[in-house]
């Protein structure tokens, strides 16, 4: 039988062989190694590869597929900001600013936008794909200008470093970084998803609060409350993109530290400029690594060499601080613009919510007068039914067990209706006077 099996079923694997050797063979102390633990699929479960869209600054993309870890390492990110971006979890709008990097959460548009790529989780969202053509348009269509920008630095830098003014030359005022772009159209798709919707519940909500005022019924005031649902969520969500916006445009720091390309290229420049001290040094003929003495080195180079390095450090920090200022008026005009929008579509949701509770103040003021009307018809019904009961007290009187002479009068019943008519008209009269005297009735 052994044998039958072995001709019958195909060969295992070598690697299966292995494995299973390697967990069945005892261990030195005695024991088995790797009891309990799936070898073959540790590895495959501790990877949590992603897909993700990557586009550069020239405008191509590519799809990447990489761990959470090498994100973190790559854009030097906390785990507690890569929460923002997971699809599984629902967080409010949120622009973060790192030092390298900046998180971006705006609905649908979830991202990480660097100073030379942005990373988005791939996602067969409209949206999604949207923003990326988008960002690739526009920066195909600036390409030109910014590789002649990016060829004119490279030949700054190469054209000898003594010169301050080409060291810290700054790139020119005339286009907005890449992270600022990619920011860009990111607040353009995310205000522009939000003005859309806002733009759709508008259509639906005025045509049926109209149909709710012409005809109160159940169904009309449930569909009005599935629509002021729907309204409190946009609100919410728009309300949220707007106070971020707001909150950055309050920081100047958190601005400053948005702008990642300013960060590069101080650091590019710091470079430049302590490879630059170590040529003129080098010229000089003095050595960085060998001491000097004090009587053989002049002192006229001494003071050659701490007044250039006073100089250096007050331009860099003068340059430094105007390109701050200069992005970050850069950056508060982009946000100011999108603020604008923003707040035109918090605008539209305010107006049409009130125009909801203006609508539910009329329809509450029709079901009172019709509270009012059924009130005031249960009053007159109340008085003639006081009004018919003196009637059955006259007919309870003569209808006693004795005799009077009344009874053998041939008009006395009528005469009786006659009297008993009046009496009820007057004081049904009387009680209507009075509640017309206490405004208790419309006149």
């Amino acid at each position: 039988m052994a044998d039958l099996k072995e001709r019958l079923l195909p060969p295992k694997p070598a690697s299966a062989l292995n494995v299973r050797e390697i967990a069945n063979r005892p261990a030195a102390s005695g024991r088995q190694a790797f009891q309990g633990v799936d070898v073959l699929g540790l590895k495959k479960r501790g990877q949590g590869l992603r897909s993700w869209i990557r586009v550069d600054t020239t405008g191509n993309s590519q799809d990447i597929e990489v761990d959470k870890f090498t994100i973190m390492r790559r854009c030097d990110l906390p785990a507690r900001d890569l929460r923002l971006l997971d699809p599984l979890f629902v967080y409010p709008s949120t622009i973060l600013g790192r030092e390298k990097a900046i998180v971006v959460n705006l609905e649908q548009i979830r991202c990480i936008i660097t100073a030379d790529e942005v990373l988005l989780l791939n996602s067969l969202d409209s949206y999604v794909l949207h923003y990326v053509m988008e960002l690739q348009r526009r920066l195909t269509a600036n390409g030109a200008g910014e590789v002649w920008q990016s060829d004119g630095s490279d030949m700054n830098r190469r054209r000898g470093s003594r010169n301050l003014d080409n060291v810290f030359s700054n790139s020119s005022p005339d286009y907005l970084p890449f992270e600022f772009r990619a920011l860009e159209v990111a607040l353009e798709a995310a205000c522009s998803f939000l003005d859309a919707q806002a733009a759709e519940l508008e259509i639906e909500a005025y045509p049926l609060l109209d149909e709710l005022t012409s005809k109160i019924s159940t169904l009309n005031l449930e569909r009005v409350r599935r629509l002021k649902s729907r309204l409190v969520a946009l609100t919410r969500r728009v309300q949220k993109v707007r106070d971020e916006i707001e909150q950055l445009m309050d920081d100047d720091g958190d601005m400053a530290e948005m702008y990642l390309t300013e960060k590069k290229r101080r650091m590019e420049l710091s470079f430049y400029g302590d490879q630059s001290m170590v040529g003129y040094k080098s010229v000089d003929g003095a050595s960085i690594s060998a001491p000097v003495s004090p009587v053989s080195s002049p002192p006229d180079s001494r003071k050659l060499e701490k007044s250039f390095s006073i100089a250096r450090s007050r331009h860099e920090s003068m340059r430094s601080s105007e390109s701050t200022t200069e992005s970050i008026e850069e950056l508060e005009m982009l946000l100011e613009a999108y603020f604008v929008v923003i707040d035109s579509t918090l605008n539209k949701l305010t107006s049409l919510k009130e125009y909801i509770d203006d609508t539910e103040d009329f329809i509450n003021i029709q079901l009172d007068n019709v509270r009012n009307q059924l009130i005031q018809f249960e009053l007159l019904l109340t008085t003639a039914t006081f009004v018919v009961a003196i009637f059955g007290v006259v007919a309870g009187i003569f209808g006693m067990n004795f005799e009077i002479a009344l009874f053998n009068v041939p008009s006395a019943f009528q005469w009786v209706l006659i009297i008993t008519g009046i009496c009820g008209a007057f004081i049904f009269s009387a009680f209507v006077w009075f509640f017309k005297y206490r405004r208790l009735m419309p006149l």
